[in-house]
């Protein structure tokens, strides 16, 4: 399925090769004047210029070649050499029907050529809650794995699970100072109790402390790195009280992620790398990559001569290699978080085989990432640009610093959901929106809210840009917010719930007044948002078209009634046009990881 802009530069572009110009200047573009056209050419400017030909000349005899063609009503040549078009009622009925009918895309058109792709995001960690940090990989990460999914690829969103290194070590020591497990720290092959000696409440209360009492006393951590090396060196009983630390964990983080609509495919863990270490360290050991610095063993990424100015500890610059190498044995011996990040890549080749892997991760991460890759590139792990690190702002308090409790912690993101959620009630309550509904689906709704509130906040911005937390905002049900585009989409519901009370079923749709082809433009442009969304990988670009629908579809229901329309005709083409325009913002809504409630 082709929108009408790409139609329509195919068009153009032959239209310019019959005059012997290069068919790719033709590019149209939505009229910067919809007043005047609905779309525009203006390459008939930088085409005049190469040609050294009059581009209003030139213009004219593109405009005159297009005359003919029944999609197009008029055909106009615009100050020095623009060409403007204008689609015809019949064209735009047209590709309306092909939207309404197109019950799984909505008009979106795929992808020629589907990949594998795994995306990498949230990043959980055992013994650690979520928090607010953890929110935007979590929600970006999401809706891409929609967004590709939707367009084609084959799609595995992995946690890329903290399960391993040192803080399992501090655990198990402090676990069993409790003596909670002492049946775990016995030596020998088990049996091991299969019920857990911790719930996640004595996680999240042992590994804080236990982190503190390393950094002071050396004992305490010279005993946690024991447990951690016996750990990775197979010990029975150390396996199995890692197991529940993991179990435990991940119980919780997926009701959390649960509530915020996301979900994994896969929950690979640093551990699931470990295994590949000694087969990686010997390949990079027999390829010459793996080379002596200092006591530890690094792979050196920089190519030569490549060299950036880098700021000492002393606050002093010097030029150095940059990227640095990558560090992946320590002067200890111990493996390094790189080390385990570049077995994941190998690990994925292995299992998959994908032709990109995406890494949802804070954008200070950004010269790790780009050690990891060039590493992989080298060692042959990974195709040239097949890894894509997608660095993202922060969001951040009324300070312009990453977002803080009032008492200066960092917030739980169950914290924050709660927190949304009795905002989303109290603002239902204050519109008098769910004021008639059952007390299940009144909760269902607001938590709908919530999250919308919550999303949309985020995706509505560009994945780069940081953004400042504003709940007040975010949840108004007016202006560009989650809870105004939930509004939209309940309001065509119950619409919709009118006309099939009254016998009226969708029906030909026909375009004929100013607000009808408005609202169809904005559902044909919906193709090219998702395209240059998954291009550019940035969900913002659908929630802007989000935006612009259920706004188009407020001028349209104000300016064409439906329900009231002056002949049967006319009703059942506008409940098209609004089924249409219904079906497209939940897809789009989807893509953005929001569900919309039936009724408020």
């Amino acid at each position: 399925m082709t929108d009408l802009r790409t139609v329509l530069g195919e068009a153009v572009g032959a239209a310019f090769a019959a005059e012997g110009v290069d068919p790719a200047l033709a590019r149209v573009t939505p009229s910067d004047r919809p007043d005047l056209a609905d779309f525009q050419s203006n390459g008939a400017l930088a085409a005049a210029k190469a040609l050294k030909a009059n581009p209003r000349e030139l213009a004219g005899r593109v405009a005159e070649r297009l005359q003919g063609d029944a999609r197009l009503s008029s055909v106009e040549v615009a100050g020095p050499g623009f060409i403007n078009l204008k689609v015809a009622d019949a064209t735009l009925a047209a590709r309306a029907a092909e939207v309404a009918n197109d019950v799984d895309h909505s008009g979106a058109a795929l992808v020629a050529d589907p990949r594998k792709v795994v995306i990498d995001f949230a990043g959980p960690n055992v013994a650690k809650p979520m928090h607010v940090g953890h929110l935007r990989s979590s929600i970006i990460g999401e809706s891409l794995k929609r967004l590709y999914r939707f367009r084609g690829d084959t799609v595995w969103g992995d946690a890329h699970f903290g399960d391993w290194g040192f803080q399992m070590g501090l655990l198990i020591v402090a676990v069993g100072d409790e003596g909670t497990a002492a049946a775990f720290l016995a030596e020998g092959e088990g049996p091991f109790p299969t019920a857990s000696p911790v719930t996640l409440e004595d996680l999240e209360r042992l590994y804080p402390a236990a982190a503190a009492e390393a950094k002071s006393d050396p004992a305490f951590r010279d005993r946690a790195r024991r447990a951690t090396a016996e750990l990775q060196g197979g010990r029975p009983g150390y396996r199995a009280l890692w197991a529940h630390f993991v179990a435990v964990s991940r119980t919780a983080l997926e009701r959390e992620f649960g509530a915020l609509g996301v979900t994994f495919d896969l929950w690979n863990g640093e551990s699931d790398a470990d295994p590949l270490l000694p087969e990686m360290i010997a390949h990079l050991e027999r390829d010459g990559l793996l080379v002596e610095d200092d006591g530890a063993r690094v792979v050196h990424v920089a190519k030569p001569g490549e060299m950036r100015k880098r700021k000492l500890a002393d606050g002093s610059m010097i030029e150095a290699p940059s990227p640095p190498p990558l560090l992946v044995i320590s002067s200890e011996g111990s493996a390094m978080y790189g080390t385990t990040d570049l077995a994941t890549i190998l690990d994925r080749r292995k299992t998959i085989d994908p032709d990109l892997i995406l890494y949802v991760v804070d954008e200070r991460q950004a010269e790790h990432f780009e050690q990891v890759f060039r590493a992989a590139y080298l060692a042959g792990y990974a195709a040239e640009g097949s890894l894509d690190h997608l660095g993202f702002g922060t969001m951040n308090g009324p300070d312009g610093k990453p977002f803080k409790t009032r008492a200066g912690g960092v917030l739980k993101l169950h914290d924050l959901i709660t927190m949304a959620t009795d905002k989303a009630r109290e603002r239902l309550h204050e519109a008098k929106l769910g004021d008639d509904l059952p007390g299940a689906e009144f909760e269902d709704t607001a938590r709908k809210v919530a999250v919308a509130a919550l999303k949309f906040a985020d995706l509505s911005n560009s994945r780069t840009t940081s953004y400042v937390f504003d709940l007040d905002r975010f949840m108004s049900f007016e202006g560009k917010t989650g809870p105004y585009l939930l509004y939209q989409a309940v309001r065509i519901k119950s619409l919709m719930r009118k006309a099939a009370e009254q016998g009226l079923t969708p029906g030909t749709i026909v375009i004929g007044e100013p607000a009808e082809r408005d609202l169809v433009m904005t559902l044909d442009a919906f193709s090219q948002a998702v395209a240059e969304a998954y291009d550019k990988r940035m969900p913002h670009v659908v929630a802007e078209h989000a935006f612009r629908l259920a706004q188009g579809f407020s001028k349209f229901y104000a300016a064409c009634p439906v329900l009231i329309a002056p002949d049967a005709a006319t009703k059942t083409s506008r409940l098209a046009l609004s089924k249409a325009a219904l079906d497209q913002l939940e897809t789009a809504l989807s893509l953005l990881g929001i569900d919309t409630p039936e009724r408020m």
